[in-house]
Formats: C-alpha cells, structure tokens, sequence
C-alpha cells in the first residue's frame, strides 16, 4: 500500500510553488565586511534582545539583505551560535514580510539578552525595529 501523495512544502493545493513565495523577496546572507562595515554606517535602532542596522542599496532591489553577528561579549561559542541561530530565526520570519528589497540588514547579538529573551518578544522587537527604521507607511 503507497501513501498518499501530498503537496511539497511552501506550494498551495495546485502545486504551484511560486505563487507562495513570488511576493516574498528572497533573504541573501551577507558575508563580506565591507557590508557590514556599510550596514554600520546606515541607520540603526537598539531594541532589548538586539542592535538592528538597515542600509539602503542603489545597486541592486530585487533581494534582501542579512546578516548576523555577535561578538565575544555575548559569552562563549555556545552563546555565541544560540544567539545567532534565534537571530536567523527571526529574520526568517519576519523579514519577508515586512522588510524591503534593495536593503541590507545586520542583527547583532546582546549580552546575555539575545538568547535569553523569550522568542515571541524577540519577534515582536524586531517588528517594531522595522517599523522604526522604514518610518510611517504611506
């Protein structure tokens, strides 16, 4: 006896995989310096489990920009990864929605409050840092 066959994630009744995620801007990890030493000199809100920095890029509007950092002031290696594996987490989330293409983002960890913050208020920080940064929606 076969399973029954299902839908694949992330694609609707119909299969079509693209009209769930076609309005969605795809997230690119930043891995150069230079674009964090750019993201720095942007503008920057501080929440209570983070520092979010957000740059406007002329160059390119069809991606999204993130990236992660925390430094040895967040604790040891284990710290260190907990807090950014919570911070890539809620940029999955929340940055599709809510983040605009042709910018580039850089979370950076706190100490002892990134990964110890509840989740969902780490979420709602980060919200509420978009809506900060990008201003009022016209």
């Amino acid at each position: 006896m076969t399973p029954p066959q299902t839908s694949p994630i992330g694609t609707d009744a119909s299969g079509d995989a693209s009209a769930a995620v076609s309005s969605c801007p795809p997230l690119i990890v930043l891995t150069q310096r230079a674009d964090f030493q750019r993201a720095a000199r942007g503008k920057r809100v501080a929440m209570a489990g983070f520092v979010l920095q957000m740059l406007h890029r002329a160059d390119d509007t069809t991606h999204i920009g993130i990236g992660y950092t925390c430094s040895k002031k967040v604790g040891n290696a284990v710290a260190r990864n907990r807090a950014k594996r919570r911070l890539r987490e809620i940029a999955r989330m929340v940055l599709p929605q809510q983040g605009l293409a042709g910018h580039n983002y850089v979370l950076i960890g706190r100490k002892s409050a990134t990964a110890t913050i509840p989740f969902t208020t780490l979420v709602a920080d980060l919200e509420k840092a978009l809506g900060i940064l990008h201003g009022p929606r016209k």
